[in-house]
């Protein structure tokens, strides 16, 4: 019986998004056209379930670039109305359109001539009378069976508001820089790093001229800690080369050490553009099983990444 009643709910509530998707039309497109060209911020209302749906789709909009925040319906009553002002948008949500701690924001919104677009199910409703544009979600449909609980209204509404958001980050060209600047912790922020921001510089990059000795090179690399030595040409400092643990190992010999470092260096290594996403070179050391990138820029060796500074970070 469990099982079976946690099937239905999950049926009837994607049977409620389908029904969402055929409601999208023009309004959608107002909604989103308004959004955009808001110079304030979006200012999210609603109370109980709606609210907190309200409250995260506020979150998700300020994450992406559309500045916004939520106020609670009862503090507004009580002087959280000041926090609305002539440039911002309103986005209110009340399945039944009748809610009465969103009358006060209403009236306050039409005062100040602050566009509403409002999340209702009910195109009938004080709310949806007093709105610019409206947003409707499927009537009648809760997977609750006393029909009480909200539950398919607030998936919509969620969903809505992700849709909102997602179209709304298109619109703006929202890029991977602009979501690095709004999350640079946790996870996320790491995953969107560049190997600019992690590689070692300057001093720190082991590096030899080609006509150097072997034995000079391994004490480049050796003082340098990387497990290599780039290889750059003494006429115009290009990268041409690289050293490594192996390549020592397969030519050594007595006469190792007084050999030129070109006469053994891997040509033309594997090198990474310093605008390359860490996630991206993470997935090339995994694919190709190499632990260092020098970083490149037309040629010559501005960085050198580890797979341990990748791990560290």
């Amino acid at each position: 019986m469990e099982v079976k009643t946690g099937k239905s709910v999950i049926d009837l509530e994607a049977k409620s998004l389908k029904l969402l998707k055929n409601l999208i039309s023009k309004s959608f497109k107002q909604a989103v056209d308004l959004l955009f060209s808001v110079k304030g911020k979006i200012i999210i209302s609603g109370i109980g379930k709606s609210g907190h749906i309200g409250s995260k789709i506020s979150s998700t909009l300020s994450s992406i670039g559309s500045p916004s925040f939520f106020i609670h319906p009862s503090e507004a009553n009580h002087g959280d109305l000041g926090m609305i002002k002539k440039n911002d948008c309103a986005i209110l949500i009340s399945n039944s359109g009748e809610t009465s701690e969103l009358f006060n924001l209403i009236l306050h919104c039409n005062k100040l001539a602050v566009p509403i677009i409002c999340i209702t199910s009910e195109n009938e409703s004080t709310l949806a009378k007093k709105s610019n544009v409206i947003l409707q979600i499927p009537k009648n449909i809760e997977a609750c069976p006393l029909e009480l609980a909200p539950t398919s209204s607030t998936t919509c509404t969620l969903v809505l508001g992700d849709a909102l958001a997602v179209t709304l980050l298109k619109k703006r060209d929202f890029t991977y820089e602009d979501f690095l600047k709004l999350h640079p912790g946790g996870k996320l922020g790491q995953m969107l790093l560049k190997v600019s921001d992690v590689m070692k510089t300057k001093n720190m990059i082991p590096l030899i001229k080609s006509d150097e000795e072997v034995s000079k090179a391994i004490l480049e690399m050796t003082s340098k800690g990387q497990g290599c030595v780039g290889v750059i040409s003494e006429k115009n400092g290009n990268l041409i080369g690289i050293i490594t643990d192996g390549d020592l190992r397969r030519h050594m010999s007595p006469a190792l050490l007084n050999m030129k470092v070109s006469s053994i260096m891997t040509k033309n290594p594997k090198t990474l553009n310093p605008n390359i996403l860490v996630s991206e070179a993470l997935n090339l050391m995994n694919n190709q099983s190499i632990t260092n990138y020098f970083i490149t820029t037309k040629k010559k060796p501005i960085g050198i990444i580890h797979l341990h500074d990748i791990l560290r970070k």
